[in-house]
């Protein structure tokens, strides 16, 4: 069968972690989850294609054009909780001109399964993994149409959703084929700090066995894939596509140090000259290991610190102390990498105070850049679970269903408002990235005019566009003089 996945563009949503700005400017990623299915779609027979209007700007019109082109049996879409309603139109207007099958996977399907297939556009929905799913489900299509022997799917009879129960065994994440990249815009992608083209993102491993208060991923089978399949993959970008920076987006790569010293040993044995960045715990990497990763080429690492008061990291269950995350964004300094560092603003306890501390903690620790985000109760975190149970309702599910107007979610968490929340997160980014010292710091590594434009032009952004959510409330505040205790 011919299968085409989409990925739509998206525009701000109010319920973000993130400010508008940062979204704009955080990065133009290839839709990694479409090219997993599309490659478990190519080893099982099939003929996939993807089309990534986002990055490369296509209009529903110019997308259906490329649609028609291709002469689609079956059309896959990717729905995350945020973006769910935006993505259902693009659905709507592609299934109305082409009337072919439509299959959703997706985060969103593992907490609202039955929700997500309910308008008429969708047929069909994986629950979870697309691995065994999607091959029964094309399968069936092609043959005698018997969804309900279809493990981890979604299908509707007389338009009522039946939820078919898992595959018999788990998923083991080596068992994926090679993720499918061919026909992908790898010249466009980039993120904010990316220094070197084309660009790529990767995922080693699935799950996290912590339990963060505020991560959808807290408390899940960690599911690692092979050193070896791993450097596979990163030798194929290299050679196939050019690719000569990676970001890889496991939850926390380092996780198992023997299994990263060993993908460290790999690069560096086939002599693969590639950058790249991970995300990590502060208390998962060591100075052997930090040494290893460089040597193999890594020279950024986002690191989850959250916020720089004690009993803050305790409320939210980091499991790290102030003194742990000085010690070691010291140490990967001291050998070269750049580290980059993740805060929250609104965290369970937060006062003006208590930020004001946080944001005094990340300019001690000279990090590269940082990241201000809103703490927001996503799907499945121990926040959702408990704003559910004092809203009494679940604002995620309701939204999905179109019952409620897109808004900015409550924080019960914390005494400061959604407003004051989205402009100490501005004035956050600002005061820190517009310190003579940084900026200069920063100009010096600057290795593209088309680094410098991007990186430019979002600082002029951030200066100078206020947030919807908080402009009137800004307008009557001056966010130093408010903050600062």
């Amino acid at each position: 069968m011919r299968m085409a996945f989409v990925f739509p563009p998206f525009s701000y949503k109010l319920h973000e972690e993130n400010l508008r700005v940062v979204q704009k400017f955080f990065g133009l990623f290839p839709p990694l989850s479409m090219c997993w299915a599309a490659g478990i779609a190519k080893q099982a027979g099939h003929e996939p294609a993807i089309i990534d209007a986002r990055t490369i700007g296509l209009s529903k019109r110019d997308t259906l054009a490329r649609l028609k082109e291709f002469k689609p049996d079956i059309l896959g879409y990717m729905m995350t909780t945020y973006m769910f309603r935006e993505t259902l139109g693009w659905i709507e207007h592609a299934k109305s001109a082409l009337n072919v099958p439509v299959v959703i996977g997706g985060y969103n399907l593992r907490v609202y399964p039955k929700e997500s297939v309910q308008s008429e556009a969708v047929d069909y929905g994986v629950v979870n993994s697309a691995l065994v799913t999607l091959p029964e489900l094309l399968k069936q299509l092609e043959g005698p149409r018997d969804f309900s022997s279809v493990p981890g799917l979604v299908y509707k009879i007389k338009g009522k959703p039946i939820v078919n129960p898992p595959p018999s065994t788990p998923e083991q994440f080596h068992k994926y084929p090679m993720p499918m990249r061919e026909g992908l815009p790898h010249e466009i992608y980039e993120e904010f700090p990316t220094e070197q083209k084309n660009f790529t993102v990767m995922v080693t491993s699935k799950g996290c066995p912590r339990h963060c208060l505020f991560c959808e991923a807290g408390g899940t089978s960690y599911d690692p894939r092979d050193p070896e399949q791993v450097v596979d993959e990163i030798e194929d970008c290299y050679n196939r596509f050019g690719i000569r920076e990676i970001d890889i987006f496991d939850y926390e790569f380092p996780l198992h140090r023997k299994r990263i010293a060993s993908i460290c040993q790999l690069i560096i044995d086939r002599k693969l000259r590639i950058t790249w960045a991970c995300r990590s715990r502060i208390d998962s990497v060591d100075e052997d290991l930090i040494r290893l990763m460089v040597k193999a080429g890594c020279n950024r690492i986002y690191f989850g610190i959250e916020s720089g008061v004690q009993s803050i990291l305790d409320e939210v269950n980091k499991g790290i102390t102030l003194r742990q995350i000085e010690e070691v964004i010291h140490m990967v300094k001291y050998y070269g990498i750049r580290p980059l560092g993740f805060f929250l603003v609104g965290a369970p306890g937060e006062t003006r105070e208590t930020f004001f501390e946080t944001f005094e903690f990340a300019k001690k620790l000279k990090l590269d850049y940082v990241q201000f985000s809103k703490c927001t109760a996503k799907p499945l975190t121990g926040l959702w679970k408990k704003m559910v149970e004092d809203a009494g309702y679940d604002y995620w599910r309701e939204y999905i269903l179109g019952n409620v107007a897109e808004s900015a979610l409550p924080r019960p968490w914390t005494m400061l408002s959604n407003a004051e929340i989205d402009s100490i997160t501005r004035w956050a980014y600002i005061r820190y990235h517009a310190r003579p010292s940084f900026l200069l710091s920063h100009i010096r590594k600057i290795r593209s005019f088309g680094e410098f434009k991007r990186k430019f032009m979002g600082f002029i952004d951030m200066c100078f566009k206020q947030e919807s959510v908080s402009e009137q409330w800004t307008k009557k505040n001056q966010p130093f003089d408010i903050y600062r205790p």
